[in-house]
């Protein structure tokens, strides 16, 4: 799929709606979090995201053409990568307010730059460096205060399972990178879904739990939100550049906050604002490298 710039304004408002289907997939996410396992969540999450996913396709009578694929080993290892990311995010959500999960989510971008360095040999730039000291910053501002009190070990782990999940999607993504030269998003997106699937399917033998009317509909939207959020960004990449979208991550943060504040009456903690523009800022230092080496950072 040949990428597009010169579409801004359909490219910021794909963003914008993206941020806000992702959130509400994520408050889905967090609501059942208590009461359904891990796997079941994944599994429900992922199998209705592709609904989305193959309809879009459809209507641009990409399918099932566009699922052809002359690297599967490729898209083994980026899905089997989102996978985990999936698993670990999804834990994290579950111990921390939504807007803290997403905020450690936008880690992904920086440690993407990093990856570049170490796995592709590219060069460590100036952006690169300062894009690197101001995540360590924020999340050295968010996480360090709530270490070593023993106020709330699980709190903690949730900030781990975050930088894990973003390591693990910095992973992913690099992946895209090298794939993305003779594959399409629609395939690389269909099959990251379906490997998600799979994988939470193969949780069956631990243990589901029979869900109420109520729970499986927020499972089903969570499925139906994050499918639709895909394809929102997919088309928000193609329609404008990265570094051009980087100033609407404030604005895709907005929802994660009132979700936190309004639904789950959790206050937002000063670690949080302070570590906000820290994080944000790497990511958009990191964005900044991506428009000079013109990545392909479709998903």
């Amino acid at each position: 799929m040949v990428e597009n710039s010169d579409r801004p304004l359909a490219g910021i408002v794909l963003r914008l709606m993206s941020g806000l289907l992702f959130a509400g997939m994520l408050v889905c996410v967090k609501w059942v979090s208590d009461e359904v396992p891990l796997g079941q969540v994944v599994f429900f999450r992922s199998a209705f995201a592709l609904l989305p996913i193959v309809i879009f396709l459809a209507w641009r009578r990409e399918f099932p053409a566009a699922l052809a694929t002359r690297r599967p080993g490729g898209h083994l290892l980026r899905s089997g990568m989102g996978a985990a990311a999936m698993f670990a995010s999804f834990a994290a959500v579950a111990r921390l307010p939504v807007a803290e999960a997403t905020l450690l989510a936008q880690l992904a971008p920086v440690l993407m730059a990093l990856g570049g360095v170490l796995i592709l040999g590219e060069r460590f730039t100036l952006l690169r460096a300062a894009a690197l000291g101001l995540a360590v910053c924020g999340v050295a501002v968010l996480v360090v205060p709530d270490l070593g009190t023993g106020r709330d070990a699980g709190r903690v782990l949730g900030y781990g399972l975050g930088i894990l999940g973003s390591l693990l999607t910095a992973g992913a993504l690099l992946t895209v990178r090298r794939i993305s030269r003779t594959e399409t998003a629609g395939a690389i997106a269909f099959y990251f879904v379906l490997v998600c699937t799979l994988a939470g399917l193969a949780t069956w033998p631990l243990g589901w739990v029979r869900l109420p009317g109520q729970t499986l509909a927020l499972l089903i939207f969570a499925g139906l939100f994050g499918g639709a959020a895909h394809i929102c960004m997919t088309l928000a990449l193609r329609y404008a550049e990265v570094s051009r979208l980087a100033p609407f991550e404030y604005v895709a943060l907005i929802w994660p906050v009132l979700a936190d504040l309004w639904l789950f009456r959790l206050p937002l903690s000063a670690g949080f604002a302070v570590a906000l523009p820290f994080v944000l800022g790497a990511a958009a230092l990191a964005a900044l490298e991506g428009r000079r080496l013109r990545w392909p950072l479709r998903r």
